[in-house]
């Protein structure tokens, strides 16, 4: 897993794998989870992050 944080617009990427995605899901209004065609997360962007959760625990790359 990598972890990405965009100070800029408050967003945390998280990715799980590189494979190519298919579909993105709103998971509620400030989580959107992308798909790949077997149905595994590829990652999740979390828009207003430091609301969301402690942006300090991820290993941001």
């Amino acid at each position: 897993m990598r972890a990405k944080y965009f100070s800029d617009t408050d967003t945390l990427l998280l990715t799980f794998n590189e494979n190519e995605v298919v579909e993105t899901y709103d998971l509620n209004e400030n989580v959107l989870v992308a798909i790949d065609k077997d149905g595994h997360v590829v990652c999740v962007t979390v828009e207003h992050a430091q609301q969301q959760t402690d942006v300090n625990e991820f290993p941001v790359n």
